[in-house]
């Protein structure tokens, strides 16, 4: 229900024109990377936000990857440059590096490493480089300050490795449907409501800081982006702006007509710039992100093409539509599995995330928010006991208000006593041995250990996190 179903009496104030929505999100994300670029853990966490265990699974399978490459004779010129698009908070960068160098003990990949950060925001490059964890690798790491979609500051050929994690929900995606014989898109216009006009001492000030994304500007009004109301309408596709208008309008045909698509136009110019800048003999492109890769679960007219937080909009990725882009372009060796499963098989054991054991609680969906919390806590404190990992890491868990003041003491107890070394998240990988290791602590909080052992071996949710693999 949108804000203005909410309130009937409530008078939107227009502050844009009708725009496809891609256009829109590539507006907005600009100016809420630029205002909230060092904040981004209080909007949405993700595997690589204080979790290390994607980024060991990646260090492991580059390592081996480029020991393979070199046993069969086949020389790579130094340095070996491995470029990560949108680099977060430093994370992933930091506990790659950090186990590649426990890899290899014998000194012949790690030393030869140039780790590229790559963001078109200053703001989340400077926050990644503080990483404490990247101090020990700085004379190998280097920032650039680019738009993913077109790098052409990076030479033809030059780089062995990309990385790119949970980007391609942010970038520039359509939303299209098939409608009698026409592909159609989706157009959006943002107002503020009544309210929100108040709260701006300046209107018209406002109005143009917003038009032209003037950060400096919009740091001074009052927050806005939560409160935008959207209005939708559908337009024909003007196919002059938009590529790929053959492998699109194919693969519209699977879908039945007035199905809403995520277009993913961002993650298709990430792969047309990979192929560009990879090398002949490169290890290749890996791409990690939520969506959907059966076409009956993009047939559904019902799934969710996707969220908004923090005000920015996250689509949903249309894997085998991307795949299909990729193999136009030309790129070898195009591959899509579970995430879990990419993490699981490089690291040699089965992985399941805590938030799939907390789902298997026998009440968890019935529990009040601040109960949820509680049972966050107590399970984590169980897992600490067996759980130990190679980083000091702080969990980041802020305490409801609206909670019972003797629990909110007991939960501000708990945090306080998390070890360090302990799940440094609620979004986390906890190995087979690790959740089995603690099974007497979880069943004390009423887990059920015959609940847990199918869900190592679950097939994947319709819309899950995957990765996504090609070389040129």
């Amino acid at each position: 229900m949108t804000a203005m179903q909410k309130d009937p009496d409530a008078l939107p104030q227009i502050i844009g024109e009708f725009r496809p929505i891609d256009k829109w999100q590539a507006h907005i994300n600009r100016i809420f990377y630029g205002l909230r670029g060092g904040r981004l853990r209080e909007y949405y966490q993700t595997f690589a936000a204080a979790d290390y265990r994607l980024a060991h699974a990646l260090a492991v399978d580059y390592f081996d990857r480029v020991v393979k490459r070199e046993r069969a004779n086949t020389p790579y010129p130094s340095p070996l440059t491995v470029m990560e698009w949108g680099c977060g908070n430093g994370n992933l960068a930091a506990c790659f590096l950090s186990h590649l160098k426990r890899l290899d003990q014998d000194g012949t990949v790690y030393p030869r490493v140039r780790y590229v950060l790559v963001d078109n925001q200053q703001a989340v490059l400077e926050a990644a480089k503080t990483h404490p964890d990247l101090a020990e690798h700085r004379d190998r790491v280097e920032t650039l300050c680019a738009n993913v979609e077109d790098l052409s500051s990076v030479k033809d050929g030059t780089v062995d490795r990309i990385l790119c994690n949970e980007l391609w929900n942010d970038l520039p995606t359509k939303l299209m449907l098939r409608k009698e014989g026409e592909v159609e898109e989706e157009y959006v216009r943002p107002n503020l409501s009544e309210t929100n006009y108040e709260a701006m001492t300046d209107w018209p000030g406002f109005i143009r800081a917003f038009e032209a994304k003037d950060l400096d500007a919009l740091k001074s009004v009052p927050p806005f982006l939560e409160d935008i109301i959207w209005e939708r309408e559908y337009r024909k596709t003007d196919w002059k702006e938009v590529p790929y208008r053959k492998t699109i309008t194919e693969f519209l045909k699977q879908i039945e007509e007035q199905v809403l698509l995520p277009v993913n136009l961002g993650a298709c110019a990430t792969i047309k710039e990979a192929k560009r800048v990879l090398s002949s003999d490169a290890v290749g492109f890996s791409s990690f992100d939520a969506g959907a890769a059966d076409l009956k679960v993009l047939n559904d007219p019902e799934k969710p093409c996707y969220g908004q937080f923090g005000g920015q909009y996250s689509f949903m990725v249309n894997f085998p539509l991307v795949e299909e882009v990729a193999k136009h372009l030309g790129l070898r060796s195009v591959t899509i599995e579970p995430q879990r499963e990419f993490v699981g098989r490089s690291l040699r054991t089965n992985v399941i995330s805590l938030m799939d054991l907390l789902a298997t609680y026998p009440s968890a969906g019935s529990l009040k928010p601040w109960e949820q919390d509680r049972l966050i806590l107590r399970t984590v404190r169980a897992l600490n006991e067996r759980y130990h990992s190679p980083y000091e890491r702080t969990i980041e868990f802020p305490i409801q208000q609206d909670i019972p003041a003797e629990e909110r003491v007991s939960l501000e107890g708990i945090v306080r006593s998390l070890k360090l070394h302990g799940v440094p998240d609620t979004i986390a990988y906890l190995t087979e041995e690790e959740v089995f290791g603690s099974i007497g602590e979880l069943e004390a909080l009423g887990y059920d250990r015959q609940a847990i052992r199918p869900v190592l071996m679950a097939e994947p949710s319709p819309v899950e996190y995957r990765h996504l693999f090609c070389r040129p």
